[in-house]
């Protein structure tokens, strides 16, 4: 099993076709700028579609604080994605109260525990929409 930076480099090494599909789901990659170091992160996360952007979460196994990635990308929301063989450069932005209960339900179905780690925390974990620029 994949985890980190192994991940994050099998899957740039193979464009996907190792780390893509992971433990009964699927994968991208996602690079942030530190909001403090101006370096880039590159962190393997839970995707789905939706429509032409992309879908994360911000779960972070439901702790009470957001994974370094969100913080990043609240700073600097311009970021690099790479689904399998295609990586390119999107704005990320945190999805709407009013968005948020689809997308939340769409996440959840590809990876049960999000439902667990909300239940886990008093932190209103956020969906990201990722969208092409």
């Amino acid at each position: 099993m994949l985890y980190g930076k192994e991940h994050v480099a099998r899957y740039q090494e193979t464009d996907g076709a190792e780390g893509h599909d992971w433990q009964g789901t699927v994968t991208l990659l996602l690079t942030t700028t530190g909001r403090r170091s101006g370096k880039e992160y590159t962190t393997p996360l839970i995707y789905q579609p939706e429509g032409d952007a992309y879908l994360v979460v911000a779960s972070k196994g439901g702790a009470d604080e957001p994974p370094e990635w969100y913080l990043n990308l609240q700073a600097n929301p311009e970021v690099t994605v790479q689904v399998k063989g295609d990586r390119f450069t999107a704005r990320a932005r945190t999805a709407t109260a009013q968005e948020k209960p689809p997308l939340w339900k769409k996440m959840a179905a590809t990876w049960p525990a999000y439902d667990e780690y909300q239940q886990k925390t008093d932190r209103d974990i956020p969906v990201v929409v990722l969208e092409r620029v």
